[in-house]
């Protein structure tokens, strides 16, 4: 008996993201060998420019969650974006649109630190820690926390956001 082999680029035609997001991760949707993709082989004026345009793309993704701009979080999101929420749940770029326009996700100011930006041929992985000040439709999710956002460049060159995780950081003794 012969087990069946599908090649990673098979995968992705599932369109699920989460199969996306795991071969992302393991450097195996790279459009160059995995060794040239990684960090620091980029020419240093391209990552110098690519670092400025995901800087103005944090600020975009900033202002736009502050002022519940649906228009500008459209055009930030990729089609098949998902978040991890900081409660575990997922969330699709539908669902993190509906809960802004509603209203049920309101962020009341939003300040980052300590950003690091890496990049992985067309993959850009944005680690940073955020203080928030927000409700959602389960109560107030005030708090620092820390989080990652993988950007993508697509076919046209424009970089959409693919993926989101946020976890709570507890001050030390802080009861779950």
């Amino acid at each position: 008996m012969h087990a069946a082999t599908i090649h990673p680029s098979q995968l992705l035609h599932h369109r699920k993201p989460y199969i996306l997001m795991l071969l992302l991760a393991l450097g195996m949707c790279a459009p160059m060998p995995f060794a040239a993709a990684q960090p620091g082989t980029m020419p240093k004026g391209e990552r110098h420019e690519s670092r400025r345009e995901i800087d103005q793309l944090e600020e975009a993704w900033r202002n736009a969650v502050l002022k519940a701009d649906i228009a500008a979080l459209t055009s930030l999101l990729a089609d098949d974006y998902m978040a991890i929420t900081p409660n575990g749940t997922l969330q699709t770029k539908e669902q993190a649109l509906a809960n802004m326009r509603s209203g049920a996700t309101h962020i009341a100011s939003l300040e980052f630190s300590d950003r690091r930006v890496r990049f992985y041929g067309t993959t850009a992985l944005v680690t940073s820690q955020a203080d928030v000040k927000g409700t959602n439709a389960t109560g107030d999710f005030s708090g620092t926390y820390r989080y990652t956002r993988v950007y993508v460049r697509n076919a046209q060159g424009i970089w959409k956001i693919v993926s989101f995780e946020a976890s709570r950081v507890r001050e030390p003794g802080e009861r779950k």
